[in-house]
């Protein structure tokens, strides 16, 4: 029987979960003890699909930024997550956790295409499924390409690891008076102008009522936690309004 509350979640990890120093490159140690982590937490019983950001190794805006057409830079940037993926993908088989990385383009023999259903009957064979290359366009974030896959896979919730405790009625880095939001409607994000995620993947997940989870990802325990039901971060649905 599963030990958690979610039968299927999308995790979107940022590139820099897997990074060295700084948040720049790939750390094989690093990502060795992500892959023993998301292993254990395979035995809880829920389906997970990663979506995991290149930033560690370039990021879309500073390729622009230095002069790289917007297509290219972005095309860049999702090589990036191929690379990422791989990484963790070789990680999680040493550990012998079924794995497979699907990419958005064709790009055999690094990784078979991505299709929804693909995705979804190899969550039900109980593999944890790596989705890459973003939507395999440019101009859309990781972002995007999570909330895409949770409406594809009819994920329960969609988990966004951070940095941060969760949504704060402003920016903790910046006001000292912010406090944190343990639950909100997606209608007052809205209303309130606060920065869950890109306004495409926010919307994809109100339309189709996908739950979003923000959370600390570098907390101990913390994605264990969020699938066994603790309230950890700030849970954005349609049914829930800070009260």
């Amino acid at each position: 029987m599963p030990e958690t509350v979610y039968q299927r979640v999308v995790l979107k990890l940022s590139g820099e979960a897997l990074a060295g120093e700084g948040g720049i490159g790939l750390d094989f140690p690093r990502v060795r003890s992500l892959a023993r982590d998301l292993g254990a937490l395979t035995r809880l019983g829920t389906e997970l699909l990663l979506v995991i950001g290149g930033g560690n190794l370039l990021r879309g805006r500073s390729a622009r930024e230095s002069g790289v057409p917007p297509v290219q830079a972005d095309r860049i940037g999702m090589l990036g997550t191929v690379m990422n993926a791989l990484a963790l993908s070789a990680a999680l088989d040493a550990e012998g956790v079924p794995v497979l990385a699907l990419n958005a383009t064709p790009l055999e023999p690094f990784a078979a295409l991505y299709t929804p259903e693909r995705a979804r009957a190899a969550l039900a064979d109980g593999k944890v499924v790596i989705a890459a290359g973003g939507i395999g366009q440019p101009f859309f974030s990781t972002d995007t390409t999570a909330a895409l896959r949770a409406v594809e896979v009819e994920a329960d919730c969609l988990l966004k690891a951070t940095t941060v405790d969760g949504v704060f009625s402003g920016d903790p880095r910046k006001d000292p008076q912010a406090v944190r939001l343990p639950r909100l409607s997606y209608d007052e994000v809205l209303e309130r102008q606060l920065a869950v995620m890109d306004a495409t993947a926010f919307a994809l997940c109100r339309e189709h009522a996908v739950p979003v989870r923000v959370f600390n990802f570098m907390e101990p325990g913390a994605l264990e936690r969020v699938l066994k039901g603790e309230p950890l971060g700030s849970l954005v649905s349609e049914k829930e309004r800070q009260r």
